[in-house]
């Protein structure tokens, strides 16, 4: 059956394919490694420390990626992501003993690398699969690609708490070094070899983009990226297993709902913005629900400070934070695949993840510094302030839809 489908649907199925199996294993992986190691008496800002290189390596990795990308052709950049990651498991299975935090640390490092060059040629390659002008279908894709990506990282949550408490840490991490390495060898042989490829040699000055559409979104989604990470990477789980005294299970299962309702409605975006009357977003519209979502953190943490219900608000603002910033992710993530230069494409999305890996990078340090010194609220507000810098960067994009 998948032979009688257009060319064109079977590269896309495939590089869906992978990403939804690279993103399972990410998922997993960072629930494993924030609750395992709390539980081995880590704190919070030394949980966060053991990401920090995930998320610098990721920086660089969308810088020259997004190069080598359309040197090589995306699916060489995609097939050595996933064999990445199955090293940066492989680390993993060393004995507790071993697993210091320099280690822990490099294999991450891996990790962050190997993800952003999975999420920089998956990005890329939809619009190299998409007819040109055809907006309307690539946002469509688009987001279906950003939603399902997102809401299998929730199961991949789900998946770390319930495998570290059902089989332990190691048996999970070699499932799933079994499960990407079968992935991976099926991706070698079925993976379009000059997907992506720039027809004309790109240059290694090219890496940083001249365009000024593309540098402003890239500095909006730096911040809204940072604003999420400062409270959820590491302050929320630790938050909720020492205030609450949630379990693994609780906790993963929580953010794993959380993750998989964000990436449905990022699925559902296009729907939620226009699309049933034709409409494809624009500068304006990333600009309104930067302002409204602006205004999610500062509530959450006024609430927590005047009423007693502190986990109810917390958690339901939390769920109203994750449905409006799915719509931001999903408007950015639109945009800067149409801003995009058709040729060499990976070079600008290469970049504009760049600055998405920043924004995690200086969230996640954040996340574990301002908790553990003062606690969930500051971290709230830390959140708002980077909302706040978005909102008036999307000021300066293009009111309108290019062409």
């Amino acid at each position: 059956m998948l032979s009688q489908l257009p060319k064109s649907v079977r590269q896309y199925l495939i590089v869906t394919g992978n990403y939804w199996s690279f993103t399972l294993t990410d998922g997993a992986l960072r629930m494993l490694v924030v609750l395992y190691f709390y539980q081995l008496g880590y704190g919070a800002l030394d949980i966060a420390l053991l990401f920090l290189f995930y998320e610098f390596f990721g920086v660089l990795t969308n810088l020259f990626g997004g190069w080598l990308g359309a040197k090589w052709g995306l699916n060489r950049t995609m097939n050595i992501g996933l064999f990445m990651q199955v090293v940066a498991l492989s680390m993993l299975l060393l004995p507790t003993s071993y697993l210091s935090i320099p280690w822990v640390m490099t294999a991450q490092a891996l990790s962050g690398i190997a993800k952003d060059l999975n999420k920089m040629s998956a990005k890329s390659a939809i619009k190299t699969l998409v007819p040109k002008n055809a907006n309307s279908t690539l946002y469509k894709w688009v987001a279906l690609l950003t939603g399902s990506k997102n809401a299998l990282k929730g199961v991949g949550f789900f998946l770390g708490g319930f495998l570290l408490s059902v089989i332990g840490f190691h048996h999970a991490i070699l499932s799933m070094v079994i499960g990407l390495g079968i992935v991976w060898l099926a991706s070698l042989y079925l993976l379009k070899e000059d997907l992506g490829k720039a027809k004309n040699k790109p240059k290694f000055s090219q890496m940083f983009s001249k365009s000024r559409e593309i540098n402003i979104l890239s500095a909006a989604r730096l911040f809204l990226f940072g604003a999420r990470d400062v409270w959820f990477v590491v302050a929320i789980p630790v938050y909720l297993t020492s205030q609450f005294h949630w379990d693994h299970w609780r906790v993963g299962s929580f953010l794993a709902l959380w993750v998989i309702g964000y990436g449905l409605v990022q699925g559902l975006a296009p729907h939620l913005t226009g699309k049933k009357q034709n409409h494809t977003p624009s500068g304006s519209q990333a600009r309104f629900w930067a302002i409204l979502l602006t205004l999610t953190p500062a509530a959450i943490a006024i609430g927590m400070q005047n009423f007693d219900q502190t986990l109810e608000i917390l958690l339901g603002g939390l769920i109203l934070f994750g449905v409006i910033f799915a719509i931001n992710s999903s408007l950015h993530s639109y945009l800067i695949v149409h801003y995009a230069s058709e040729d060499g494409i990976s070079l600008d999305v290469g970049f504009y993840y760049m600055a998405n890996a920043m924004g995690r990078l200086i969230g996640t340090v954040l996340s574990g510094w301002v908790y553990q010194y003062d606690g969930i609220i500051p971290c709230l507000w830390v959140s708002f302030g980077f909302l706040a810098l978005t909102s008036l960067i999307s000021f300066w994009l293009p009111k309108n839809q290019l062409h």
